[in-house]
């Protein structure tokens, strides 16, 4: 009944060559995104290396500004490290968001060992979906300097050249800088998803970037200027949502020519990761609850790539399944080179980063998080439909 191909005395089915086919494509696109846009860091550091990349070698002044909500043991831990950076002259605003703990106390005592340190605070009674927008914005509006450096109250610089490395990439033309948040790692599964979740989140928005493809950037560890900001009228576009002060910025007003990446070890950010499931889902909610927000061709990469990862997977399953051997080789082959691409770009580049190892977690988490996104886009408490 069915139709059958005789390809060097081989019989296949056609339902075989669909699946294999269609594994072929996806099994392409794949290797090509890998070494197109996640391989873009590792690409940028060989051309570090052998000076094929200027930087800039003034240091201009600096604000650095940090919107904070009830975090007063986090600066207590956190903030001397960013005040203590190795940089000629800049300062730090750090926003009350309306807390209800020590904040005030912990922020009055710093003052008084940092002079560079300045505080303002959200207004009681501020009614905005977003208050840290509104205090970023009261930050950047009270800060000094023409060049703006992002992070949050739980980061800690990885080193004392922070503001150096980040600052370092300001040419002409560029408004914007795009560094690594990476997250503390601790012992776990949980931990273990975390951090991978989140340096393939950078390798993506890092990668692409340095392929002259920028659509966000995380506020964790993000550089801009204050014209930059100003000349979109701030958030003013997005103060409906209540995430998006970092990466729909960065989408709408980025370009080609404007963005760069900074990828030096001392340039990372580490911040404590959520210590529930519940938790980091919620987090993943309020980011993807901005995704519709961003522009088409953004959105098109975005869902392009776990589209043919999806399909790569279940045709493949398929093919073991349904195929006879020479497909259920041919089928094992590609999944083993893709395997041996993605352990080696992704361990390499989080290497890089002073990141662990991911071998036998890899397939499992490659699989499961599309489908924890895919969840969160249409069953989740913040749904597009809702936002």
């Amino acid at each position: 009944m069915g139709y059958n191909m005789n390809i060097y005395g081989f019989t296949f089915s056609l339902i075989e060559l669909i699946l294999f086919g269609i594994l072929l494509v996806t099994f392409i696109y794949q290797i090509y995104f890998y070494f197109r846009y996640l391989n873009g860091i590792l690409h940028l550091r060989t051309k570090i290396k052998k000076g094929k990349l200027a930087f800039q070698d003034e240091q201009p002044p600096v604000s650095v500004i940090i919107c904070a909500k009830d975090e007063a043991e986090n600066l207590r831990k956190f903030l001397p490290f960013v005040l203590e950076q190795d940089y000629p002259e800049f300062e730090v605003i750090v926003i009350n968001d309306g807390s209800t703990d020590e904040t005030d106390n912990i922020l009055r005592d710093l003052c008084v060992d940092y002079p560079r340190l300045r505080t303002t605070f959200v207004p009681v009674g501020a009614n905005n979906v977003s208050t840290k927008k509104l205090g970023l914005t009261l930050g950047i509006k009270a800060s000094k300097f023409e060049f703006l450096l992002m992070t949050d109250a739980d980061c800690m610089p990885e080193d004392k050249t922070w503001i150096t490395r980040m600052m370092r990439n300001f040419s002409r033309e560029t408004d914007f800088v795009l560094g690594y948040g990476a997250y503390l790692q601790k012992k776990g599964f949980l931990n273990h998803l975390i951090t991978y979740d989140t340096l393939f989140i950078a390798l993506q928005y890092m990668g692409m970037a340095a392929n002259r493809k920028p659509y966000m950037g995380v506020g964790r560890n993000l550089a801009y200027r204050k014209e930059t900001f100003f000349a979109q009228k701030g958030f003013a576009s997005t103060l409906h949502l209540s995430s998006g002060d970092d990466d729909l910025l960065v989408n709408k007003a980025s370009n080609p020519w404007n963005t760069r990446i900074e990828i030096s070890p001392d340039s990372i950010t580490w911040s404590e990761p959520n210590k529930t499931f519940k938790g980091w889902l919620y987090q993943k909610e309020r980011h993807l609850s901005v995704s519709s927000y961003y522009k088409s061709s953004s959105k098109f990469r975005l869902f392009f790539e776990p589209t043919t990862r999806g399909l790569f997977y279940l045709t493949l399953i398929l093919a073991l399944v349904f195929g006879n051997m020479i497909t259920q080789i041919a089928t094992a082959v590609l999944f083993l080179l893709r395997y041996i691409v993605q352990l080696s770009i992704i361990n390499s580049s989080s290497k890089h980063f002073g990141g662990r190892k991911y071998i036998a977690t890899l397939p499992i988490f490659d699989i499961y998080l599309p489908l924890v996104n895919l969840y969160i886009l249409v069953f989740g408490r913040k749904s597009s439909t809702r936002w």
